[in-house]
């Protein structure tokens, strides 16, 4: 007897062990409210489970019937349940849109439009009373969060914040909408600014594409190290002199001869650097332009061409540095495509959503991020092909590296025209930019090992 009342006690415990896996492997599907902090306003979405609203007002609902007969209901039920206070005590306006219905989580949500406006048209803290669903079900959950505040820093998914959860016992929440500055805002869009461009395979390209040939000089069609061409006439003119033999014209010669083979091949740091300056610069200025036009809504450009585009703007810096397409040419792209280059940024902060208030602090601050991140390339290789470009390995190494970028521009343009399914280089660009430091240490042991193979001083004037 006690076998069987063992065995039956024991069949019971796995009995209900298996039922209860599928609900703790299931939970109830939950609500949320999503909130963007702005200056005048509160903006954000409420998410309610249709399953879970049905019991709370016992109705047989379903996603057609919440957008159906019981629309004008459900809206109305849901505005009596939701309210704010200010700090003062004075009730703010709350209106609900359109509600649509999205599937979230694998659940059916009927999701309405949340606007809350405080009578001053000055937001601060203020208290969310919020009882949907909750006033009927025990153990239904809420979740509060802020996704957008400016002053606090959170301007994008992943920043989000949970303020809290609201339930049967908890049905109002303080919101915190009166902290931070501008000054947090301004660095956090700086950073968003720092990653764009630092993960952004394609803008370092074409960023590096335009340094390749700064430490050279266009002559005849070609790249040449600066100096090269002078130098080489010099010598001619002091090899006649010598070949002459007469007095002071032979004594001319050698003085000649000899400036000149002291001045083959000299380039000039200063010079490359200047250059270098000229190609940033113009770069800055173009993507400056576009970027704050297209942020503040005079222009608009679909995103495929504008990505497009920018591969492109690689491919023609790739073969400038091949061979020169027009002297200062790295300049004329730099200006010419920063234009492109400004309306995918401005793509970036389009999907924030700014107050008019915060757009010049964004743009500022965005843009502050990109020009530290091009310094921070421009500090971290140029030393090295300055290096590098005073060796013979330099010509090679330019060509290399160019073909390089050539053929991942044509890559991604085959992919942003949808003429192929993928890019195959994706993974060598993936960890290209994930190591920027290694890269630009690989560059550097380079430059430094061509410079002692070759086994000249280190200083112009010594060579």
């Amino acid at each position: 007897m006690r076998r069987l009342v063992s065995a039956l006690l024991l069949s019971a415990f796995l009995l209900v062990g298996g039922l209860a896996s599928p609900a703790a492997a299931h939970p109830m599907s939950t609500s949320a409210v999503l909130l963007d902090i702005r200056d005048d306003r509160v903006e954000g979405e409420v998410q309610l489970p249709v399953d879970r609203l049905a019991i709370a007002v016992d109705r047989d609902l379903t996603p057609t019937s919440v957008l159906g007969e019981d629309r004008s209901f459900l809206k109305r039920y849901t505005a009596r349940h939701i309210s704010a206070v200010g700090e003062d005590g004075n009730p703010w306006t709350v209106g609900l849109g359109t509600g649509s219905v999205r599937t979230i989580d694998g659940t059916a949500h009927l999701v309405y439009p949340l606007t809350i406006r405080p009578p001053d048209g000055q937001v601060t803290d203020f208290r969310l009373r919020y009882d949907v669903i909750v006033e009927e079900l025990l153990t239904h959950k809420v979740i509060a969060t802020v996704r957008y505040d400016f002053d606090r820093g959170i301007l994008k998914t992943e920043d989000a914040e949970t303020l809290g959860v609201l339930d049967w016992d908890t049905k109002s929440l303080l919101v915190p909408a009166d902290e931070g500055s501008w000054l947090k805002g301004f660095a956090t869009t700086a950073g968003l600014g720092i990653e764009h461009v630092g993960e952004g395979a394609d803008h370092l390209l074409f960023l590096l594409m335009l340094l390749i040939p700064a430490p050279l000089a266009a002559t005849a069609g070609r790249w040449r190290t600066e100096g090269t061409g002078a130098a080489g006439a010099t010598g001619v003119t002091g090899a006649m002199g010598v070949a002459g033999g007469a007095g002071s014209t032979g004594v001319a010669g050698v003085a000649g001869a000899v400036g000149g083979a002291g001045g083959v091949g000299v380039s000039s740091p200063r010079r490359s650097l200047l250059r270098v300056v000229h190609v940033v610069s113009a770069f800055a200025l173009g993507h400056s332009l576009t970027l704050a036009l297209a942020a503040s809504g005079v222009i608009h450009v679909p995103s495929r061409p504008v990505e497009t585009l920018i591969a492109f703007s690689i491919a023609v810096s790739a073969v400038h540095a091949i061979r020169p397409l027009v002297a200062r040419g790295e300049v004329l792209i730099a200006a010419g495509f920063g234009l492109v280059h400004g309306l995918a940024f401005a793509s970036l902060i389009g999907d924030l959503g700014l107050d008019r208030g915060s757009l010049v602090t964004t743009l500022l601050g965005f843009n502050l991020g990109i020009e530290l991140t091009q310094l921070l390339v421009v500090a971290l290789i140029m030393p090295s092909l300055i290096v590098l470009s005073r060796t013979p390995v330099y010509p090679a190494f330019r060509i290399g590296v160019a073909v390089v970028g050539l053929v991942f521009s044509v890559s991604w343009m085959l992919e942003r025209t949808t003429l192929t399914a993928g890019d195959p280089f994706e993974g060598a660009q993936t960890w290209l930019v994930g190591h920027p430091l290694l890269v630009a240490g690989a560059v550097a042991a380079f430059a430094v090992a061509a410079r002692l193979r070759r086994g000249a001083p280190w200083t112009a004037a010594g060579r």
